[in-house]
């Protein structure tokens, strides 16, 4: 058995602490906590598992990783913490750990990180024999391993289409919706998650990597923005209002230019209430989807619709993700020290949890 840790408990590290416990070839060794009010719980009830575990949340990383752990799944923020998520995912890499995390979007291309970023991991790995595997949903398998598999059922390909449709009132996260996306702010308010350049340095790297696999040679990597205000005040269950007038939905796109015209376009369509752009992309049924379309021939369509905690479709994207980067430990156990991305690490079947049950 693997011994894993899962560091930090929000919205993926309650998805992360049910994904180890249900891996046949892991054990949950520790749960690192930031919130002192944590500390001391069960992990069993901070998964949302309705069951002890019998593993004790702590805040003593010294311990935890003295105590050398195989793997660490890094669950804590990266978003306004960036650098020091990198410190913590260096210093579990040095312990000896293969570590997997959505944390650090620039390493999701980790060929084309920067220095700054990747140096630090290489230098660590050198030390310490750790490993590192970054992904998620969008960014993540939403486009990558995804759209290359279902390009592969394609004559001809033209245009390579990812879309990420949600309502953002599903999503557990005020700040982050309120002002790294912007959502209720008034419309000369710049989000930091849409400034000029910031999506190339989140989703740009999928591109990349959809290119390399391809074959194709990118020209460029152009945005394209679009925001829309609310026409009326609306009520969110877990977010609280959002005003007339103030920022209500965003269009974004990530393209990969290829010969000159768009060939490799990552979508966003975010919205705080389903009213608001309504001519815009909307999901099948329900408060989120993530889409594939393969323009060429045959066109092909594919949409994934995941729920979890509740039938929350956010919640369910984020077990996508963990989904993705736990059943990646055993694989990366096995192999050489290294960091890895996407195209290194297959996306396997899920053997041994055929089954296997949860409360």
């Amino acid at each position: 058995m693997i011994s894993t840790v899962v560091w930090g408990t929000g919205n993926v590290g309650r998805a992360a602490i049910r994904a180890v416990e249900a891996h046949p070839a892991l054990k949950l060794a520790d749960v690192l906590v930031h919130n002192p009010d944590k500390v001391g719980r069960d992990a069993g009830e901070l998964g949302g598992l309705g069951q002890d575990l019998g593993v004790a949340a702590t805040e003593d990383i010294d311990a935890v990783l003295a105590a050398g752990p195989r793997a660490v799944v890094y669950a804590a923020s990266g978003d306004v913490r960036p650098d020091e998520a990198l410190a913590d995912i260096v210093r579990a890499i040095r312990a000896g750990a293969v570590v997997v995390t959505p944390a650090l979007y620039a390493l999701y291309d980790q060929r084309g990180a920067p220095p700054e970023l990747r140096e630090p991991v290489l230098a660590a790995i050198a030390d310490g024999g750790g490993s590192l595997f970054v992904s998620g949903v969008d960014p993540g398998w939403g486009n990558d391993v995804l759209p290359l598999l279902i390009s592969g059922l394609g004559s001809t390909v033209d245009v390579i289409r990812c879309q990420e449709i949600f309502d953002y009132s599903t999503y557990d996260q005020s700040d982050s919706v309120r002002y790294l996306v912007g959502m209720g702010q008034p419309m000369d308010y710049e989000p930091p998650m849409i400034a000029p350049t910031v999506p190339t340095m989140v989703w740009g790297g999928q591109v990349r990597l959809m290119a390399r696999a391809l074959g194709a040679e990118l020209d460029e990597i152009r945005e394209t923005l679009e925001r829309r205000p609310l026409e009326a005040t609306v009520s969110t269950r877990t977010m609280g209002e959002f005003e007339a007038g103030t920022q209500g939905a965003v269009r974004f796109e990530v393209q990969g230019i290829v010969g000159g015209e768009p060939r490799i376009v990552i979508e966003h369509v975010t919205r705080i209430h389903p009213s608001c752009a309504p001519d815009w992309p909307t999901p099948p049924d329900g408060d989120g989807a993530h889409r594939v379309v393969i323009e060429g021939r045959p066109r092909i369509a594919v949409t994934v619709e995941a729920t979890d905690e509740g039938e929350n479709r956010s919640a369910g994207g984020n077990a996508t993700a963990v989904g993705r980067l736990v059943s990646a430990v055993d694989w990366l156990v096995a192999a050489e020290p290294g960091l890895y991305d996407a195209l290194d690490v297959p996306l396997r079947p899920a053997v041994g949890k055929l089954g296997r049950r949860q409360p």
